[in-house]
């Protein structure tokens, strides 16, 4: 059995009321949660709250003349001899487990990802302090209601047991505050904790220690990063594929010539990049020099120019990446021979 706020001995600065839950154990949930932000599998829990705790709409009501938000403070400790979160959080190597640990327990308790963010990390001996600000009055409900039935206990406990090595089930205490405020005496009143809760507003954003592990811990699930094709000498990548990077030739300028159309001037830019013969008016000069034959000529005489200027650097690969580069993916397939798809 876990105990909420009266699980050990709390430090003389707080009187905890004794509150007892029963429950039965959840299934544990994926660490991919984090990064889907999805609800996954969520535990089922028998526990009996005094009071009644439906959500009215006195805390929304109240706040109409500004988007609800608020802050509170958990702070968290480990019951068992030697097993100190603070010691997790003040090493080197153990902190990003500690925050991992957290990440995972608010991520069980409110729903999901939105609606509120870590915003400070820090040493309140014997606890370790965790500031929160909700964004959003319903998840700051479920994580209300998850700290006052013991659940978010025990989802702290699964994960520390896990990710911390530590034993099974360890006993947790916790204790919740909003600015002066103690919400461990009024836990039975889920509208006055998200009054106080609502009244005391951040001082501060976001810690850069926090920021910083919120990167590691999404880098931790990225993908790895696939290693690039290696493409041979003399060879060039095109949609995932190696084609030889041979000479242009005169069957390649009568093919280009008879399928770019209007789009030989956007090749011409492209390649006029790395083409001297090519920059300035040159383009302009080739459009009106062969208005007349039309388009067909015009580009025959702009590739023919290329190869001229370029000898054996005008090669197949530069006139590839010129139409990839000019979107004109469908040509480069044409200048390649590769048959469309059925």
């Amino acid at each position: 059995m876990f105990l909420s706020t009266s699980s050990c001995t709390t430090s003389s600065a707080v009187k905890q009321p004794k509150v007892f839950f029963s429950f039965r154990r959840s299934p544990r949930r994926s660490d991919e949660a984090l990064c889907t932000g999805t609800e996954g599998r969520r535990g089922v829990w028998d526990a009996q709250v005094m009071g009644s705790t439906e959500y009215t709409k006195m805390a929304v009501n109240s706040t109409n003349d500004r988007t609800w938000s608020g802050c509170a403070v958990l702070f968290l400790r480990c019951c068992n001899p030697g097993s100190d979160l603070l010691t997790f959080y003040k090493d080197k190597h153990g902190k990003f487990s500690m925050f991992k640990v957290i990440k995972l327990t608010l991520t069980d308790v409110a729903g999901g990802l939105d609606g509120y963010e870590i915003l400070k990390l820090h040493d309140a001996d014997p606890f370790l302090g965790v500031e929160l600000k909700f964004m959003d009055a319903l998840p700051c409900k479920r994580f209300l209601d998850s700290y006052a039935c013991g659940s978010l206990l025990q989802f702290l406990s699964q994960h520390a047991s896990r990710l911390l090595t530590l034993p099974d089930e360890v006993a947790m205490e916790a204790v919740l505050k909003a600015g002066t405020h103690i919400l461990d005496h009024d836990l039975k009143n889920t509208d006055l904790c998200l009054q106080h809760i609502y009244q005391s507003q951040p001082v501060r954003l976001r810690d850069d220690e926090v920021t910083q592990l919120e990167q590691q811990l999404q880098n931790s699930y990225a993908p790895p990063a696939q290693t690039p094709q290696e493409v041979p000498k003399n060879c060039f990548l095109f949609q995932k594929r190696v084609f030889d990077d041979r000479p242009l030739t005169s069957a390649d300028q009568q093919r280009f010539a008879a399928h770019v159309g209007r789009d030989w001037k956007r090749v011409g830019r492209a390649l006029q990049k790395n083409c001297r013969a090519l920059k300035g008016t040159a383009i302009d000069n080739l459009a009106y020099e062969y208005e007349r034959e039309g388009l067909y000529e015009q580009a025959y005489q702009l590739l023919g120019r290329f190869i001229q200027s370029e000898g054996r650097s005008a090669r197949l690969g530069r006139l590839i990446s010129a139409l990839e580069e000019s979107k004109l993916t469908n040509m480069a397939e044409i200048m390649l021979d590769i048959q469309p798809r059925e």
